[in-house]
């Protein structure tokens, strides 16, 4: 059976252009995971930890047979033949894949939570997924595109490509 999923990409670490399009070359090679929709290309602000380089961010609708856990399995593997390194949370990474929502499911485990818990609060999450799936309903919230409207009046998002 076929899930549509929506992952989001960043990077702010060494050419961000080259290692989000290797994330998405490498989703895309994987035979559960087709990647349907990949929004433009943004430059944004880091939140939380702000001294920090610029990121850029992108997100990506896919379908796939994969449970959800296996997905988010498929998404470290690829973080780590990218060369993420370990280091402090939400600091700076040459690529970052997160499972933002699985079809309709609301998973909470020790390992992943989704909706991602942060999804509503980023506008470089919401902007770019507002881009591929404008009438998609946050759950909890509001479609992407009112919620992106909302998000980015506050924080800095460029679209790049």
């Amino acid at each position: 059976m076929l899930t549509t999923a929506y992952i989001g990409l960043g990077s702010n670490l060494g050419d961000k252009e080259v290692n989000l399009k290797n994330a998405l070359e490498l989703l895309e090679a994987n035979p559960d995971v087709q990647v349907k929709k990949a929004a433009s290309f943004y430059r944004t602000a880091p939140l939380y930890v702000t001294k920090q380089d610029w990121f850029l961010n992108t997100v990506a609708e896919i379908e796939t047979t994969l449970s959800p856990h296996k997905l988010l399995s498929v998404l470290k593997d690829i973080e780590k033949k990218l060369e993420r390194e370990p280091t402090v949370r939400w600091g700076p990474r040459t690529i970052d894949l997160d499972l933002l929502l699985f079809g309709n499911d609301n998973i909470c485990t020790s390992d992943l939570v989704v909706p991602h818990p942060r999804i509503a609060e980023r506008a470089f999450v919401m902007v770019p997924l507002a881009e591929i799936a404008p009438d998609l309903m946050i759950p909890g919230k509001c479609k992407a595109s009112e919620l992106a409207r909302l998000l980015r009046r506050g924080q800095y998002v460029e679209k790049l490509t």
